[in-house]
């Protein structure tokens, strides 16, 4: 496997990452004993760009990603999240940025982990009702404890990643990041590659559709939460399909899958861009780890920048999109 240097050279980590949130929540049943074996396979293929959050689950992502590595810890560079606020019951409470919010956080996120370390900890969403500053001089005391090594943020605004970054060096920074998600390429990346942070994109598959495999919403489980994204609905739907057609057909020409042609047109975006796509199933992360092996031509970048260009997809990423880029 291929590594990637994030943050001016401070964390190196697999160019293809495994993102766990879906092994427990939002995409169907969960199985655990299946996703462990997805974990160890990663790891066995040099994927050890691990992610997961608190909230997911909510707590038992973590609960299950600190079982799958256990005894295979020094092969992991192992990112959690805190700042979506969940109760007991999956609950959502808000978003939180408080000095003793982040620093509870942090312990449970340890003791769930069953790890004396977090490799990279990201600010999951911005507290607005919160001065960032307080939020971020937090988080480098936990560096300064050796609790945390890395620091990351998600979904901020160019403003509020300066402002994080003078209190405390970022590694990374984790947005939405695909051929049918390129809001953040205007101003967001040139911020992080201006300040030396790297770029880890989540939903690189954008939510699966771009794989190709979903063409109903009937494709998807009773309870998985595309139900309820503008993109999966109605009219975006049906014109989101026809981007994925075009996607399909430059992949048929290169020999691979519209997956990994989505995979290897990110990773041609540059050397500190690191995706972490997500999946339950050991063959879809080996097609998914391939996607990596993938050259991409001038002229083919060209051809795919043709068929999906920024604000191709059609709907917005999320339902409520107030929480988004603060």
């Amino acid at each position: 496997m291929q590594t990637r240097m994030l943050g001016n050279g401070k964390l190196e980590v697999s160019a293809i990452g495994l993102g766990c949130m879906g092994m427990s929540e939002f995409y169907g049943p969960a199985d655990d004993e299946q996703s462990t074996a997805v974990i160890h396979r990663a790891l066995d293929l040099g994927v050890n760009f691990l992610d997961t959050a608190d909230m997911y689950g909510p707590f038992v992502n973590e609960e299950l990603v600190g079982r799958a590595i256990a005894g295979r810890r020094d092969e992991v560079v192992l990112a959690t999240k805190f700042g979506n606020s969940r109760g007991p019951g999956g609950e959502r409470l808000g978003i939180r940025g408080d000095a003793e919010y982040v620093r509870q956080c942090a312990d449970a996120s340890l003791r769930r982990l069953g790890v004396d370390h977090i490799d990279l900890y990201y600010q999951h969403r911005v507290d607005d009702k919160v001065p960032i500053e307080e939020t971020w001089g937090a988080l480098g005391e936990l560096v300064a404890a050796g609790k945390v090594r890395h620091l990351g943020i998600s979904e901020a605004s160019p403003a509020t990643i300066r402002r994080a970054h003078a209190v405390h060096p970022i590694t990374a920074l984790q947005s939405e990041w695909s051929l049918w998600s390129r809001d953040i390429e205007d101003e967001i990346v040139p911020t992080a590659r201006e300040l030396g942070i790297g770029i880890v994109p989540y939903s690189p598959l954008g939510r699966g559709f771009l794989t190709g495999e979903i063409t109903t919403v009937d494709d998807l489980a009773p309870d998985d939460f595309r139900r309820q994204s503008p993109r999966f609905a109605g009219a975006n739907f049906e014109r989101n399909l026809e981007l994925v057609a075009r996607v399909r057909e430059l992949a048929g020409a290169k020999g691979c899958t519209p997956g990994q042609l989505a995979l290897a047109w990110l990773l041609h975006q540059g050397g500190d861009v690191a995706p972490i796509p997500g999946t339950r199933r050991i063959e879809r992360l080996e097609e998914n780890v391939a996607a990596a092996e993938v050259q991409l031509s001038a002229a083919e970048l060209e051809r795919i920048e043709e068929a999906a260009p920024a604000g191709a997809a059609a709907g917005e990423r999320y339902a409520d999109m107030s929480v988004i880029g603060r």
